[in-house]
C-alpha cells in the first residue's frame, strides 16, 4: 500500500528574477483514493529556491497508519530540466522504506539507494525522477513540444515511458468541474493502467490520476489549488 501512495506521483517561492519557465510555484490538495474508498489526502507543492533551482515536494498520510513523501531537487533552463536528487521516504505501520537518487553530472552517474541496496549506472538523455517528470511533461505541453518519450530513474535503472494524448474532457472533482486534456501513461509492465486528467487552466496540473496494479487501485483528485 506504501509503494501506491508513493506513486501518486503518479506542491512558496522567494523574490527571485522572473525565470522562463513556464510552470509557476503553487500548491495542491488533493483527495486520495484506494481500492475506491477515500482514505488520505495528498498535497503538491512546487518552489523555486533561484533563478534556476527548484523544489517539488509531495506528501500524503492515511491516518497513522501510513504516510508517504517525495523531495525532487533540479535545474531547469531552456524549458528543459535537469534532475539533481530525489528522495522518498514510506512508512506503513511502523515499517519505513527509503530511496535516495543522486544525478552526478560531473562524471554523468547516477548513484540510487534503497534502503540498504546500492547502485550506480550510467548518466544518459534527458533523466528524470518520477516526481519532477510531471513538471516536465507540462512544460512540454505547455510549449506544444512532447516528446516521443520521457526517461525516468527508479532504485534499478531508467525506463522509457510514453505519455499518450487521448484527447479533451470535463470532469467532475471536489473543486468543481473543470474542462482536461486526457492522457494515458504507456509503459513496459501490462498489468499497470495509468490515466491522467490535466488541467489547462492550471497549465496542465494533474487534477485527477487513476491507477490500476494488478488487484489494486488507486486515485487522486483536487480539492484545492493555490498559486503562490
Amino acid at each position: 500500500m506504501t509503494d501506491l501512495i508513493s506513486r501518486i506521483a503518479i506542491t512558496a517561492s522567494l523574490l527571485m528574477p522572473v525565470s522562463t519557465f513556464a510552470i509557476s510555484p503553487f500548491e495542491a490538495t488533493y483527495q486520495f483514493s484506494y481500492n475506491g474508498k477515500n482514505i488520505s489526502t495528498a498535497t503538491r507543492q512546487l518552489s523555486q529556491q533561484n533563478n534556476d533551482t527548484w523544489i517539488y515536494k509531495f506528501s500524503a498520510k492515511a491516518g497513522f497508519i501510513a504516510s508517504a513523501s517525495e523531495i525532487s531537487q533540479f535545474n531547469i533552463k531552456n524549458g528543459q530540466i535537469t534532475s539533481d536528487q530525489f528522495n522518498r521516504t514510506t512508512k506503513y505501520i511502523g515499517i519505513s522504506d527509503k530511496l535516495s537518487i543522486d544525478f552526478n553530472h560531473t562524471n554523468r552517474t547516477i548513484y540510487t539507494q534503497k534502503n540498504d541496496t546500492k547502485r550506480s549506472f550510467k548518466l544518459e538523455q534527458a533523466s528524470l525522477d518520477e516526481l519532477n517528470a510531471e513538471i516536465q511533461i507540462r512544460e512540454d505541453i505547455l510549449n506544444k513540444r512532447l516528446k516521443p518519450a520521457y526517461y525516468i530513474t527508479d532504485a534499478k535503472g531508467v525506463d522509457s515511458r510514453k505519455f499518450v494524448n487521448m484527447g479533451e474532457e470535463t470532469i467532475q472533482t471536489p473543486y468543481g468541474t473543470l474542462n482536461t486534456v486526457k492522457f494515458k501513461l504507456e509503459n513496459n509492465k501490462p498489468e499497470r493502467n495509468t490515466m491522467f486528467w490535466l488541467a489547462p487552466q492550471f497549465s496542465y496540473l494533474p487534477v485527477k490520476v487513476a491507477h490500476n496494479d494488478g488487484g489494486n487501485s488507486y486515485g487522486i483528485t483536487l480539492i484545492s489549488y493555490k498559486s503562490q
